[in-house]
């Protein structure tokens, strides 16, 4: 039973003609399904209303082929022939109670159209911005565009309302929509009724509203997401212009969703933006209007979601990351199970979806977007199979979620561990500055293997093969995980490069594990990083913040370039920056040498050397395969042993981000004691029909 506190998220609340059974709001989200997997996308929806979410939405829906964002991959509703999919999504949203809501999206300057070969249209004749400068300009609405999108909207209202969505929201957020064009004077520089004063820019806005509310008002709610503050300047739509547009447009929609500036504003990872970020930009904007307000902020704890709601600042809880972290939060708050909430750990691994046009992933739930591709629930196993002991060697991520999941299956679980701690790398990761969100990672599934009888625990326990095939064990799992090579094995070089031993050279490891002096004052570091995810710039973090001067070599043109995809690198940059890091890009490293580096230009090949007392080597891991090895190499003892079969996986076979870890060990649960597929794809697939020839 719910704690008594928490009954204000529970109360149901109005939005245009419909109510909403509870405050928990799914705020649009993208996922890397779109229109390419429409039942995949469909099922993570429905199992967030199983979860007992209020309203769900959809992603970003591209409303027009006129506007339309590829390579990144999102809904469409360009025809009639686009309403069965989203109706196949809205059904599933609407199942156990939730509300169906629907993104309008259209994109204008941020639309190359490069699938429909459609001329861009923007409010001003302004160069398209996208994530790789593309080299498009979009040309400027003339009143008789404005006519034909407002049409073009009201004709996306009408499918919506037949593909079954009782909420529709119009995109004028972070950037991407062309409302919030219209309203900034960044993207808006006319000169007629559309352009200039506040009340002139907010006209699109209005008419279109009122054309929607003409055609589906009556059955439809009508939201409108807003950025809080474009955070570009002083030509930019600030939080006090955002404030009076809300003030004059009152009344407009049914419900304001307000976001933060640019995505990486509102989505900003927990290593640099805090739970409730926004809490000032949106605390009294609910006075103005007499409509709901949804905010977001990453909101991972339920006390911070009752006081938000109870203290006036906002009407419903917008979640998008810890949605997919737990689908099930408002049921364990409503159970009183909050110590069972996987909660966002904030590394954005989810927006990498979009970002990479894959299928997304979340490092706390691997269940996520698997939910129709392969039929795993978040809350529930398949049945145990005819086996029934199973040792996992390494309480690393992939090590911990196997137990967690085999453990529910029903197995009989012995998880042995060569430390006195669990977690593996997360365990020292979660150490690193701005990472300490990450240990819930751990700290999740060591609460659950706590309150299971069906597992043993065992610390200080490095196994060799002589000791796996004495145990008897029906099955075993090897994760030991991985470290970080000192030889500088990764991109440039894929054999080692000449490296002097009088240099000290640390790796990461060396470095969580404090190896270095803890002051490293008038010393100059050298942090080599060709592995180009968040390591490099952390360990530079670290160096700086430990004195030394720091210069950065990356053979890459950004810092960190992988983190682009996680909404971080620009972040990361100006943390360097602030910190004094000398940053050199485009430069590989070509040999250590005593009191130097040898660079060269990525391009060039031109080399040149840099003075240093130290280097730390970000290049790339090693797997911890040698147990693994040993007992392939004795697998005529196997059967003798009792054992059925052995199995290398997480870092251990390949070392990858933490959600690759979690994943492959919540695969080897579900799989275990399963039929061989043989050469089958072990998920399930749409396929584009064909038209006739």
């Amino acid at each position: 039973m719910r704690d008594a506190k928490y009954d204000i998220l529970f109360e149901p609340l109005a939005i245009g003609p419909h109510v909403a059974k509870n405050r928990f709001y799914q705020v649009p989200h993208c996922n890397g399904g779109g229109y390419r997997d429409p039942s995949a996308a469909a099922a993570m929806r429905g199992i967030k209303s199983e979860g007992g979410w209020g309203v769900i939405f959809t992603e970003q829906t591209e409303m027009h082929h006129t506007s339309e964002i590829t390579p990144f991959i999102e809904l469409r509703l360009w025809e009639d022939k686009d309403i069965p999919g989203l109706r196949r999504m809205s059904d599933a949203m609407k199942v156990h109670g939730a509300l169906a809501g629907i993104q309008l999206a259209y994109s204008g300057i941020n639309g190359p159209n490069f699938y429909t070969k459609e001329v861009p249209l923007a409010p001003s004749a302004l160069p398209i911005r996208t994530f790789t400068n593309d080299p498009v300009q979009a040309r400027a609405l003339d009143r008789s565009d404005i006519r034909d999108l407002r049409r073009w909207f009201v004709n996306a209202a009408k499918r919506s309302k037949v593909a079954g969505f009782d909420l529709i929201c119009l995109y004028g957020a972070h950037g991407f929509g062309i409302f919030q064009h219209f309203l900034s004077r960044a993207t808006n520089q006319r000169t007629d009724e559309y352009g200039g004063s506040l009340e002139n820019r907010s006209r699109f806005a209005r008419e279109v509203v009122a054309d929607i509310r003409e055609a589906v008002g009556d059955t439809t709610a009508i939201t409108m997401r807003v950025s809080l503050d474009e955070t570009i300047g002083e030509l930019g739509f600030s939080n006090a212009e955002v404030r009076e547009f809300v003030e004059m447009n009152a009344d407009l929609p049914d419900l304001w969703d307000l976001a933060h500036g640019a995505w990486e504003d509102c989505s900003g990872p927990s290593r640099f933006k805090e739970e409730g970020a926004q809490e000032l930009l949106v605390k009294g904007i609910r006075e103005l209007s007499s409509k709901p307000v949804v905010g977001v902020g990453r909101f991972t704890s339920p006390d911070v979601m009752a006081r938000m709601i109870r203290q006036g600042v906002l009407d419903f809880i917008g979640c998008a990351r810890p949605s997919i972290a737990d689908p099930f939060l408002p049921k364990k708050i409503e159970e009183g199970r909050i110590e069972d909430i996987r909660e966002c750990i904030g590394c954005n691994m989810c927006i990498t979806g979009d970002m990479t046009m894959s299928i997304s992933r979340c490092t706390q739930n691997p269940t996520f977007m698997e939910e129709w591709r392969k039929g795993w629930h978040p809350e529930r196993m398949n049945e145990k199979g005819e086996s029934q002991t199973v040792l996992v060697v390494g309480a690393g991520p992939a090590g911990l979620e196997a137990t967690r999941a085999l453990s529910l299956r029903g197995y009989d679980v012995t998880l042995a561990e060569a430390t006195t701690t669990l977690g593996g790398r997360v365990a020292r990761e979660r150490l690193l500055p701005g990472l300490s969100a990450w240990g819930r990672v751990v700290d999740y599934r060591q609460y659950q293997i706590s309150q299971r009888t069906n597992v043993e625990t065992y610390f200080d326990s490095r196994l060799t093969a002589e000791d796996v095939l004495g145990f008897g064990f029906e099955h075993v799992a090897i994760a030991p995980g991985s470290h970080w090579r000192r030889d500088g094995v990764a991109r440039q070089h894929v054999v080692p490069m000449p490296i002097d031993p009088a240099m000290t050279v640390w790796t990461p490891d060396d470095v969580m594990a404090k190896l270095h002096p803890e002051n490293l004052n008038g010393k100059t570091v050298v942090v080599y990083d060709d592995d180009h995810y968040y390591m490099g710039g952390v360990m530079a973090e670290v160096m700086a913040k430990a004195g030394a001067n720091i210069i950065l070599v990356t053979p890459s043109a950004y810092v960190s370039d992988w983190t682009r995809n996680t909404l971080e690198q620009g972040a990361i940059h100006v943390r360097l920056d602030d910190l004094g890091v000398d940053i050199r890009l485009n430069r590989g490293v070509t040999a250590v040498r005593a009191g130097e580096v040898e660079t060269n230009c990525t391009y060039t090949g031109r080399r040149k050397a840099i003075g240093c007392d130290a280097v730390v080597m970000v290049a790339s891991r090693l797997a911890e395969d040698a147990l693994y090895n040993d007992l392939l190499a004795r697998q005529a003892d196997w059967a003798d042993a009792g054992i059925r079969t052995v199995k290398i996986i997480g870092d251990a076979s390949a070392p990858a981000p933490i959600a690759w870890a979690t994943y492959a060990g919540h695969r080897y649960a579900r799989e275990l004691d399963t039929p061989d597929i043989g050469d089958a794809l072990p998920f399930r697939r749409e396929v584009t029909q064909l038209e006739p020839a």
